[in-house]
């Protein structure tokens, strides 16, 4: 079976934020009013738990429980993919076999962060992964989160596995993506399209899958992009894109992390600009300061964001 075919995952897929309460608590409330907005906003599919939904401070148990809400509120309207990322394979499958039972569609996992595993390592803890997971995987190749960029070479011996379907290549070096698009496009998804000039250049000419970008701040804009482009109305497509282009440049640095504090931080404070619930980050990280909030908001302003 072609592996592409398995799940219908394409477009922008954000990964979203973890609301928390002052005292650090799931705000449940705040999370089941947000994934209303961004299901009203026509996200493609969402990614709960990931980066930017702060996995690293939050308990397995926990992320489970996150699972089970948004997959009571969203499961079957538009795909869910679970941000299952842990040092073990045991930890990855306990949490997928919970996201199969929420009603997701596929999990996302990068290499077990901190102890930089060899690239034998990393096969092994992919095919024990995909082997155990009842649901399909996603690689994650995210350098700046866990010390590790996959080679390419490594990439396609690890789509050769059973149950790994699509490969998230979150690196900002445009060689490195385009190689990847290249080499892997016809076994697996392949998702990390920038929505500037370069990627909609390569989306128009050889097509692609999407981008699994962060926090869906702007709302329908960036579905929108892929929306227009699908469409071929490339010039509202290009329209789209500048403003995705606008947060990554005033927002985060060329290596894809955030200027003025955490990624999480930032798009908080976009959510509770725009009057939603974005809330507090966990410790160890930090909410971000009025004076950089105001940078936030001033940024959506500019991009006429917060009269909607």
């Amino acid at each position: 079976m072609d592996k592409r075919s398995i799940v219908e995952w394409r477009g922008y897929i954000p990964a979203i934020t973890t609301p928390f309460a002052a005292d650090g608590a799931i705000d449940f409330g705040g999370l089941a009013t947000l994934l209303d907005w961004l299901h009203g906003e026509g996200m493609h599919g969402l990614v709960v738990a990931g980066t930017t939904g702060e996995w690293t401070s939050m308990s397995d148990a926990e992320r489970c429980s996150v699972f089970a809400a948004v997959g009571d509120q969203l499961s079957g309207k538009l795909p869910l993919l679970a941000g299952c990322s842990a040092f073990t394979a045991e930890r990855v499958i306990a949490m997928a076999t919970e996201a199969h039972k929420a009603g997701f569609s596929g999990i996302l996992v990068t290499p077990p962060p901190y102890i930089c595993p060899s690239s034998t390592e990393i096969s092994n803890f992919y095919r024990s992964v995909a082997k155990g997971s009842p649901l399909p995987v996603c690689i994650y190749n995210w350098p700046p989160g866990t010390g590790i960029d996959c080679e390419l070479d490594l990439l396609e011996r690890l789509t050769d596995i059973d149950n790994i379907i699509a490969v998230k290549q979150s690196t900002s070096r445009l060689d490195r993506f385009v190689a990847t698009f290249f080499a892997l496009r016809e076994k697996v998804l392949v998702f990390g399209h920038a929505m500037d000039e370069h990627g909609l250049a390569l989306l128009e000419a050889r097509g692609g899958d999407g981008t699994m970008g962060a926090g869906g701040v702007l709302g329908r804009y960036q579905p929108d992009f892929y929306n227009h482009l699908w469409a071929g109305e490339i010039e509202k497509a290009r329209q789209c894109g500048r403003m995705d282009r606008v947060l990554m440049k005033e927002w985060y640095t060329p290596d894809l992390v955030g200027k003025f504090g955490s990624g999480p931080a930032i798009l908080k404070a976009a959510l509770d600009a725009r009057g939603l619930p974005g809330g507090h980050v966990r410790a160890p990280l930090l909410d971000i300061c009025e004076e950089d909030r105001e940078k936030v908001r001033r940024t959506l302003d500019e991009l006429g964001c917060l009269s909607v």
